[in-house]
């Protein structure tokens, strides 16, 4: 057997097995690639559209094809189709050969959920509270009261409290008998409370309220008061959620009790004055009763609120609902294609300006490069944020503009890397000996000097993509990056500052963000340890 010679290894190829050997690098290069390919095919992972559809016998392709609702229901109207309630209709569950296959998430990062979805995830708001006691009464100017309401618990041992005499009953103060003199007086008097102690031993303590009174054309023959107790009440407001479909089933199978008994410990009297309560506000959507706890007048509430957006992660939507009612998990995935396919283009457009500018700059050197050098530092001292804000205030908010804005700023960094670069290799030895072959400076330029100054580059790369995604992330944050529909992680964050308690808006726009900036961060730091000639020492 002739033995096969040693064939000496590129350096190329001994760059990409050095960063082979750098398993977090390695292993965030295939993270990422999963998450950039999961995000290229997105469309099939989260759409409104099904991928397949045969209804009456006909086969469509939603999914990949625009259709009106005249070409699938043959009703004249030319309109976009809502699928899922074609799919709900008695004409497609009526033939049992229709079918539909919809992506693994139903639901497109611009789709409009309906609050009929979340029907099953409504909670039940069952509240007791102390009874308020409030009263009202007229009084005319010799002190005897007229048309009392709900005043019975303010004159103990009277069965009504009409006809009786206030001065009797309660000892009134000087302010409060001026207060109401100023009134019979037909003169202006501003509003008017004060506490009073029933004149019998025991009796209670109440607020009494006069209303602002304007003189008018003739004395009132009635003043107005109110009466307000302010005994504390023998228990502390209880406020319990309880899901709608689990008291929908203990109502079916007669367990409410019990369903109610573990949410209010046990207590027997408590849950038979609830059981009706939170029964009929199935039907109904609240309903409320008064009655007896603990020694003192209760009310007893129950009322289902209706659903509202954001929404909670429930069953169906694992990342919860934003506030405009579309789902997070399809947003976050379209907002990471949207991120990465903006930080590649804007990394690529900007290093090719940078690459261009740098390489001038460094082969030619002398008057050019200083004059570039100054033109640099004035272009770099414009205030960007505030040039995007105009451009957006003029021009709208569009990705390409986004896109071009941004490479017109971002190529600086790269142009000073590649200056150096150039500078550093335009006197060696091997571009000498090209000039003095008669090799033009294009030719140098491009085909000696560029392939060995590209490990800037190759290094900046992921470190530019990551600033990238940031910058558009954080413009999308204050309201001056994509179109309000475009799908962006930064938009979701702005809609978690509006809604304080949405804590679905805040963890996972910024777990994808940190996830991603992370993996492109691990393998720039894998290619600039291939590419560094140095071996890594370390400090004992």
């Amino acid at each position: 057997m002739n033995a096969t010679p040693l064939q000496p290894r590129s350096l190329n190829a001994k760059r990409f097995a050095a960063f082979r050997r750098n398993r977090r690098a390695w292993c965030a290069v295939w993270a990422l690639g999963a998450l950039a390919f999961a995000s290229l095919i997105a469309d099939g992972i989260c759409n409104s559209r099904p991928l397949f559809l045969r209804l009456d016998g006909k086969a469509f392709f939603p999914a990949f094809h625009f259709y009106t609702e005249h070409d699938l229901l043959q009703n004249g109207r030319f309109t976009r189709v809502d699928y899922h309630a074609v799919v709900r209709s008695e004409r497609f569950t009526a033939n049992p050969r229709n079918t539909v296959w919809f992506a693994p998430i139903p639901y497109g990062p611009n789709a409009i959920l309906s609050a009929n979805d979340f029907a099953e995830y409504r909670r039940l708001r069952v509240t007791v509270a102390p009874a308020p006691r409030i009263g009202r009464l007229n009084l005319s100017p010799d002190g005897v009261i007229s048309r009392p309401m709900a005043c019975d618990t303010f004159f103990p041992g009277r069965a009504d409290a009409a006809d009786a005499v206030l001065a009797e009953h309660w000892t009134l103060t000087d302010a409060v008998s001026a207060a109401i003199r100023l009134r019979f007086d037909n003169r202006p008097a501003p509003a008017f409370e004060a506490v009073l102690r029933h004149a019998g031993a025991s009796g209670p303590e109440a607020i009494f309220s006069l209303a602002a009174y304007e003189p008018r054309d003739t004395p009132p023959a009635t003043v107005r008061l109110s009466l307000r107790a302010t005994d504390s009440a023998a228990f502390k407001p209880l406020t319990r959620q309880i899901a709608a479909a689990d008291v929908r089933r203990a109502v079916a199978d007669g367990s409410l009790p019990l369903l109610l008994g573990r949410h209010f410990g046990g207590d027997t009297a408590l849950v038979e004055s609830l059981s009706p309560v939170v029964a009929g506000a199935l039907q109904s959507e609240s309903a409320e009763a008064t009655g007896v706890w603990n020694g003192a007048d209760a009310h007893f509430s129950c009322a289902a609120p209706p659903i509202s957006f954001p929404h909670r992660p429930v069953r169906g939507h694992w990342m919860g609902v934003d506030g405009s009612g579309r789902d997070v998990l399809a947003r976050v995935l379209f907002g990471l294609r949207t991120g990465l396919l903006f930080g590649a283009l804007l990394v690529v457009w900007a290093m090719s300006i940078g690459l261009v500018i740098g390489a001038l700059q460094g082969y030619f050197g002398g008057f050019l490069d200083l004059i570039g050098q100054r033109l640099i530092e004035i272009w770099s001292a414009l205030p960007f944020l505030y040039i995007m804000i105009l451009i957006g205030s003029v021009l709208g908010r569009s990705f390409l503009l986004l896109l071009i804005c941004f490479g017109l700023f971002n190529w600086i960094g790269i142009s000073t890397y590649m200056r150096a670069e150039f500078l550093r290799l335009r006197g060696r030895p091997f571009i000498e000996s090209a000039r003095c072959q008669g090799l033009g400076p294009i030719r140098i330029i491009f085909r000696h000097i560029l392939p060995n100054a590209l490990t800037p580059l190759i290094t900046l790369f992921p470190f530019s993509l990551v600033g990238a995604i940031a910058a558009l992330s954080a413009l999308d944050f204050l309201g001056f990056g994509l179109p309000p529909l475009a799908p962006s992680w930064g938009e979701l964050l702005n809609q978690a500052q509006a809604h304080r308690g949405a804590w679905w808006l805040v963890v996972f726009p910024s777990s994808a963000l940190f996830v991603v900036m992370i993996l492109a961060v691990l393998i720039g730091e894998g290619l600039r340890d291939a590419f560094d000639p140095k071996p890594k020492s370390r400090m004992e």
